[in-house]
């Protein structure tokens, strides 16, 4: 596996375009509106395959959807390209496996109001009434009428929406080992990911450590650990340490391939303390690392819906993402000395963003092999690092970032949070894998959401503003409380409204 190559464990979006026409409208208005949607996606950059079959009744629709399933498609959007037959348009979904965005025509001018008149934007709502009287998900956009240029630009924004829910329909989630005593916080019942259809294969970290074992003089080893040295320059700080975490990936990267089964994209949720790193004689975050920027999340301390919300961050934005403790505050003195007065944020809006070494090289302003700090004054009494060594530290780089995470509450009920932001070019002063990062009104957000709501201390972050994705996401999987950071003025339902 050389340096910058991904895994296969992304899907390929490919589109397609169904049309649906009233039979007392005139079917060409919808054809012909169809073919302009289809020119100007096209003259954007992107690739749609256009259904010649126009729908007007239920033998149409059957006809239609063998036609873009024989063409690979895996997510459609179906255009109401007039009123459209409401029955018809709506079993689109209900018989094509996949993602499916609905969106309608704008009228296009006053001197064509008559015979060119397609009264779509009322059409949309009978469409949106027979989706929901069938239990039908789709994705509508938030103004889902357009000219063709508006729905090309709909159907650019679909496309990592359904990236996302196809990889989550076809998704594993393998996971060694119960989690760390005293760190129960991410735990949550699983039953809710199968209902989204999710799979979930659990394992003890005693068959993690027999396939390790199973890994020993592998012939692959050294092209591993020349791409891993390859990758951290000067940060290869214990050069000793690659081969045992070059057998660890491997180990993985086979364990994925041979427990997939019927599914096609794996993440992992592995426990990597306390027994991990006596055991395997390294930290396994580099390897982490390592997955994460290839596509292949790896969660720490078994946290299922952590490696879940990354899987959806990566499928997004189609780069690598990682996993966070929102971990601590920003002291005070470097409030003063490095961000006031140079961006808009009080200390309330700031915190550090940490993890041991999980977070991806390409993510860190210098990255290099360290050790857990931590794990070494409580495994090695603080002496000279050993089997604590294996993470991959620095300062997270500045930018653009999504804080967020899907989360079962203890009665099974999905909930999810999204918050946009940035880490702030400013040195942390620490260790691990940290940032400073910065969300408007971070401190009431995390009162009335992320304690109120009772979360867990790890969230997904991806590294540009995805929101309006995240948030379509949710909404399509049937999350019902999907909360945001919100601005002064709009209080939270249990914010206190005296609070000064």
């Amino acid at each position: 596996m050389k340096r910058g190559i991904r895994l296969n464990n992304i899907p390929e979006v490919k589109l397609g375009i169904i049309a649906v026409s009233r039979d007392c409208f005139v079917i060409e208005l919808s054809e012909r509106r169809r073919a302009a949607i289809v020119k100007s996606y096209t003259d954007m950059g992107g690739s749609i395959f256009e259904a010649k079959t126009t729908v007007e009744n239920e033998n149409d629709m059957l006809k239609a959807v063998e036609e873009v399933k024989k063409a690979g498609c895996n997510a459609l959007v179906v255009f109401l390209g007039n009123f459209g037959p409401e029955t018809p348009e709506t079993l689109i979904a209900k018989n094509f496996d996949g993602p499916v965005m609905y969106v309608a025509a704008a009228e296009e001018s006053g001197d064509d109001l008559i015979n060119g008149r397609g009264d779509a934007y009322c059409g949309m709502l009978n469409c949106s009434y027979n989706l929901g009287l069938r239990k039908i998900p789709a994705v509508i956009p938030s103004y889902p009428v357009g000219t063709a240029e508006d729905i090309a630009k709909m159907i650019d924004e679909f496309v990592p929406v359904a990236r996302a829910l196809i990889g989550l329909s076809k998704l594993k989630v393998i996971s060694f080992g119960p989690r760390p005593q005293d760190f129960f916080a991410c735990n949550a019942p699983i039953k809710p990911l199968y209902d989204i259809g999710v799979e979930i294969q659990e394992n003890s970290e005693l068959d993690l450590l027999v396939a390790y074992r199973a890994h020993k003089d592998d012939p692959r080893i050294p092209s591993v650990v020349e791409d891993m040295a390859a990758e951290l320059g000067l940060g290869n700080q214990y050069p000793e340490l690659l081969p045992r975490m070059a057998q660890y990936e491997l180990t993985l990267l086979d364990w994925a391939e041979q427990n997939k089964g019927s599914r096609e994209y794996v993440v992992f949720a592995n426990k990597c303390w306390p027994a991990f790193p006596k055991e395997f004689g390294f930290e396994p975050c580099y390897v982490n690392s390592r997955l994460a920027s290839k596509g292949c999340p790896v969660s720490c301390e078994v946290d299922i819906y952590g490696a879940v919300s990354e899987y959806i961050g990566a499928c997004v934005t189609n780069d690598a993402v990682t996993l966070l403790d929102i971990n601590n505050s920003v002291p005070k003195d470097i409030y003063e000395a490095d961000i006031k007065g140079k961006y808009n944020y009080t200390l309330k809006d700031v915190f550090m963003g940490f993890h041991c070494g999980n977070t991806p090289l390409c993510k860190l302003s210098k990255g290099a092999i360290k050790y857990q700090l931590i794990q070494n004054r409580l495994l090695e009494n603080g002496g000279e690092p050993d089997f604590t060594r294996g993470t991959l530290e620095g300062d997270i780089a500045p930018g653009k970032i999504t804080f967020f995470r899907l989360q079962s509450t203890p009665d099974t009920k999905l909930q999810a949070y999204i918050a946009q932001g940035e880490v702030l070019p400013v040195a942390t002063r620490s260790f691990g894998g940290i940032g400073v990062f910065a969300i408007p009104e971070m401190g009431r957000f995390y009162r009335y959401v992320l304690i109120a709501k009772r979360y867990p201390h790890h969230g997904a972050v991806a590294f540009s503003h995805c929101g309006k994705a995240l948030h379509t996401i949710f909404s399509y999987l049937g999350v019902d409380d999907i909360s945001f950071n919100q601005p002064k003025g709009m209080l939270y339902k249990n914010e206190n409204p005296f609070d000064a």
